[in-house]
């Protein structure tokens, strides 16, 4: 059984079904089969998960979507993938918004999420801006956000009828964010970044 990360090759690839027998203490993400610790998230970093999941939970109460906040894992298969042994990426977004509720199940969400939102922090900002920015776009995530704490800011990408992300002019606290993937939200953002 493997109970830690010191039992595992962490050059080596795996898959979800190798994902499903570990039980570790750590929280680990698989990225196209590779292993990535995540870090601990700081009270700031809840603080803004939790406004951001309250708003959102909030305005889709009525609806078919549901939010998810981290530890959630969402399974990202890729062209023919289906079973779990095939599936080599599984992330657990801060939050994700899913429509579709035939992607969900009791272990999570199988395929894309309409929405994913990224809280930056200092030991995973490279992994988001450059992994993860990939891989949901490659899913079909058909929103993602990145959110960065420190400075007050959200990017912001909006998947293109050619599967491509485009960039929105970025965010700061004391602006309001709409999405077209939930009508009539209005985020005001200095909502979002009190503590």
């Amino acid at each position: 059984m493997i109970t830690s990360l010191d039992q595992l090759d962490l050059n080596a690839r795996y898959t979800y079904a190798d994902y499903l027998k570990w039980q570790l203490e750590e929280y680990v993400e698989l990225i196209r089969g590779k292993i990535f610790k995540m870090a601990a998230p700081s009270r700031h970093h809840q603080d803004i998960s939790m406004n951001f999941s309250k708003i959102i939970a909030t305005h889709i109460d009525d609806s078919s979507c549901k939010v998810y906040a981290a530890p959630f894992d969402v399974r990202l298969p890729h062209f023919s993938e289906k079973a779990n042994k095939e599936i080599i990426t599984v992330v657990q977004p801060d939050i994700c918004v899913v429509c579709d509720k035939s992607k969900l199940d009791k272990k999570g969400c199988l395929g894309a999420p309409d929405l994913i939102v990224e809280i930056l922090s200092l030991g995973n900002s490279a992994k988001e801006m450059k992994d993860k920015y990939s891989i949901y776009e490659e899913s079909g995530v058909k929103e993602y956000w990145m959110i960065y704490p420190e400075e007050k800011s959200i990017l912001r990408y909006i998947l293109n009828d050619l599967g491509k992300y485009i960039g929105l002019q970025p965010l700061t606290e004391g602006d309001v964010l709409i999405t077209p993937i939930l009508a009539g939200l209005e985020i005001k953002l200095t909502d979002v970044f009190r503590e």
